[in-house]
């Protein structure tokens, strides 16, 4: 039985293709998307910090994963990803942080795992891709479904200032992304918050700054 909770050794890592080179000033896109909390979510108007975790699909229990998941860099791990901006919650919080995850699930299977995974964080369902259509977010198809690649956006006041992408480990990406938020209220120096945190460092790569 496939246990979603845990990361499998020797999963292949993802690549900046990138596909998420032209999200760092852009302004998030006027698309009204279904939140965890029962109500319709525009990111252009949510104020101050948001963390926003993009990911491909949380696996269900009992249902197994498509055939050759683990094998496609960056797919498996949506459910230690989540399970770690749930742990770190109260960190974010105290960075003034609003964290969000983001897929193209539908609301149901959000609803599904938001519950089972007692999250203290909405899941936001774009189901019909329009979010990621009109954000021109890094995607793959499987099964002939549309999904997200595994993506960190940094917005302030509705505007991107940082991203990370790709992510790995899924399990480390709420480390990665409390990092850019210490890094970015330590120093008033613009980064470049496109980094990989590698496996087996204590910490992540410090981003690089914007020449």
């Amino acid at each position: 039985m496939t246990s979603f909770d845990r990361l499998p050794e020797g999963l292949p890592v993802p690549v900046d293709d990138g596909a998420a080179d032209h999200l760092l000033g852009s302004s998030a896109p006027e698309v009204g998307l279904a939140s965890t909390t029962g109500a319709v979510l525009r990111l252009d108007r949510v104020p101050g910090r948001t963390v926003l975790f993009g990911y491909p699909r949380t696996g269900t229990p009992g249902q197994p994963p498509p055939d050759g998941w683990d094998a496609i860099p960056g797919a498996r791990g949506c459910t230690p990803q989540a399970c770690g901006y749930r742990d770190s919650y109260a960190d974010f919080a105290e960075l003034s942080a609003q964290v969000l995850g983001i897929s193209s699930q539908s609301a149901a299977e959000q609803h599904e795992a938001a519950r089972r995974l007692h999250l203290p964080y909405p899941l936001l369902s774009d189901s019909d891709a329009a979010m990621i259509r009109a954000w021109k977010l890094p995607t793959f198809t499987v099964d002939g479904c549309i999904l997200l690649r595994r993506i960190t956006i940094f917005l302030l006041d509705g505007v991107v200032d940082g991203v990370i992408y790709p992510v790995f480990p899924p399990d480390r990406s709420a480390e990665a992304a409390l990092a850019w938020l210490r890094d970015r209220a330590a120093t008033s120096t613009p980064t470049n918050p496109r980094f990989v945190p590698r496996r087996g460092l204590p910490h992540p790569i410090p981003p690089r700054l914007v020449r």
